[in-house]
């Protein structure tokens, strides 16, 4: 007890107040609201102000403002932000300090439109590295909401190499650059790219640094294009031109790689300051010539695919990297200028007999028409002369038409040989390229691999006919189909033509025959191994006239010599048997004229 120590009771203390439950003495309670609320950040509404992050769950965000209550922001505006935690400083817009309920209600969504384009400037400025969130495609690239603006992310800004998805970037949260800034029309442009190019760009220093010709390296298939294929060295990109992919032939390079596919490949060549690197995949394989079989020789028989088609003759793959041509030349027996395609086209399998075979130059002709005999070995036996075949018209000239009976045996009809009858200016106007015509051999010519053909000859020769029908001094009815300077071509009957002088065109009443005008003719030559028939319509009624001349000197002569009547008659005779049987008319009206006479 000696420890205790006696313990005045304090002299002011308010008993009072303390039993109605005040416990502060010395102060009023205005006073002490007063004090507390000084204690507190003066905010304001509409106004944007610094927070903390004090409570977080899967909906709301806490933030306390250092106001007398904390406000709840929706987790959503939040969401360009994937890594925020308690404790991070946000901005925040105070919309108003106190609801109905009491509660501070506040924004980040507007804060960060209220600072946004200063923000994005000032990180224009700085080169300062953002957060921004995609939110969704567009043409040429994304959109990406950095400090609460839209911005745009050029599809080529993404990353260093080509983007094949990009909708597997929506929703995503990453680290930007501002590039590019347009005040007027407040567009900003974002890179991703720009990030990783400076530590890419050492990356690229060092390995180029350190190429040389020949060395092999591993890459990764970054874009395939029609002419090539790209591979990322790591950080630098070579090109394996199409050509150098495959020692065969490769017409697509998807065939032989796949994007992302790694590989090995070696340098064939870069330029001076290294941007443009050569690479070669075949060069890591044999080259498939030297693979042949040694056994492969002139004469063999191969098979192999088409893989390139030109007018000359075609490229066939007889192994991967190992091909021949087959010249056009060497692929028909025929000697018609033709084309290749006439014969195959790409993707075919062809069989082939080698012709020439050089190793040293990886070189190979090949040909596929000595797989069949050459007909011109047994010409004589399959087409003797006389025989008779059918041709197909292959092509015109001016003296005669070239046809071909069958494949590798042609032949020529002289333009003399179409026809008996008529006279062919040309031989379009007797058939057309492509047509059927029969032929019959006339000869074999078998050093220029050419036969001489007929058509004529297929038919009885008319002219011998002819030559009983148009005899000299006979009268033929004909139609004057062509008028020439040196005379007019006449058609007789049974197709035949005939020829008369202008001089032989003149009508008995002086004037000149025309085209198309049909009269009497008489032949006054005919000559059978030139096939010419020579007419004339004048001739008719002058050697009637002759006739009638003679006829009234013969009966003048008869006066005088007191002949008897009866001894007349065979005079009248004869000269009818000395005429032709075209003036027998005249003749009958001679004989009337002398009658009326005696009369008298």
């Amino acid at each position: 007890m000696e420890n205790l120590k006696n313990v005045a009771p304090v002299e002011d203390f308010n008993w009072d107040a303390y039993e109605n439950g005040e416990t502060f003495v010395g102060a009023s309670h205005e006073d002490l609201e007063k004090a507390y609320d000084s204690t507190l950040n003066k905010v304001n509404d509409r106004e944007v102000v610094d927070g903390t992050v004090i409570a977080m769950n899967k909906r709301e965000v806490v933030v306390n403002i250092g106001y007398k209550s904390d406000g709840i922001i929706p987790l959503n505006e939040f969401r360009y932000n994937a890594d925020l935690k308690i404790g991070d400083k946000v901005e925040v817009y105070i919309e108003n300090q106190e609801d109905k309920k009491g509660q501070l209600i506040l924004s980040h969504k507007k804060a960060r439109a209220a600072r946004s384009w200063d923000h994005v400037n000032s990180a224009l400025e700085t080169e300062e590295i953002v957060k921004g969130f995609i939110k969704c495609r567009t043409k040429g690239g994304m959109i990406v909401d950095v400090f609460g603006i839209e911005a745009f992310l050029p599809g080529s800004q993404i990353d260093v190499k080509p983007i094949r998805d990009y909708d597997v970037f929506v929703g995503k949260t990453m680290e930007f650059k501002v590039v590019k800034i347009n005040q007027e029309f407040k567009n900003v442009v974002v890179s991703h790219k720009a990030l990783i190019e400076a530590e890419l760009e050492q990356q690229k220093k060092e390995i180029i640094g350190k190429l040389e010709k020949g060395q092999v390296l591993e890459g990764t298939v970054k874009n395939i294009t029609s002419y090539g294929v790209f591979i990322d060295l790591g950080g630098v990109d070579g090109l394996v031109h199409i050509t150098d992919l495959s020692w065969g032939r490769v017409s697509d390079p998807k065939e032989v790689v796949e994007l992302d596919q790694k590989l090995n490949v070696v340098i064939l060549d870069f330029d001076d300051e290294k941007k443009r690197i050569a690479l070669g995949l075949k060069q890591l394989t044999p080259h498939p010539w030297d693979a042949l079989s040694t056994e492969l020789k002139v004469g063999d028989k191969v098979e192999g695919r088409v893989v390139v088609m030109a007018d000359y003759g075609a490229f066939i793959e007889i192994a991967p990297g190992v091909e021949g041509l087959i010249h056009v030349s060497e692929m028909s027996w025929s000697q018609h200028l033709r084309s290749a395609q006439d014969f195959m086209k790409v993707g075919d399998t062809v069989e082939a007999i080698v012709l020439t075979l050089d190793r040293d130059e990886r070189k190979m002709s090949l040909g596929i028409k000595q797989l069949k005999q050459d007909p011109w070995e047994t010409i004589a036996e399959k087409y003797p002369v006389g025989s008779k075949h059918v041709a197909k018209v292959r092509n015109f000239t001016n003296f005669g038409v070239f046809v071909e009976i069958e494949e590798g045996v042609d032949g020529l009809i002289h333009i003399s040989d179409l026809s008996w009858t008529k006279k062919v200016k040309h031989p379009s106007e007797f058939t057309t390229i492509g047509a059927d015509i029969d032929v019959q051999v006339l000869e074999i010519d078998k050093d220029n691999r050419r036969l001489s053909l007929g058509h004529k000859q297929l038919e009885e020769n008319p002219w011998d006919v002819f030559e009983t029908i148009f005899t000299v001094g006979s009268v033929h009815e004909g139609t004057i189909i062509e008028m020439l300077d040196k005379g007019a071509v006449i058609t007789l009957p049974y197709g035949v033509e005939g020829f008369a002088t202008p001089k032989h065109l003149v009508k008995e009443d002086g004037s000149q025959a025309q085209l198309d005008e049909k009269l009497d003719f008489k032949v006054i030559e005919f000559n059978k191994d030139a096939k010419r028939i020579i007419l004339s319509h004048s001739r008719i009624f002058e050697d009637v006239a002759k006739a009638e001349e003679k006829a009234e000197k013969k009966a003048a002569t008869s006066k005088k010599a007191s002949p008897k009547k009866e001894e007349s008659a065979p005079a009248i005779t004869n000269q009818t048997a000395s005429t032709t049987l075209g003036d027998i008319d005249a003749l009958a009206a001679l004989k009337e004229q002398m009658e009326e006479a005696d009369k008298k």
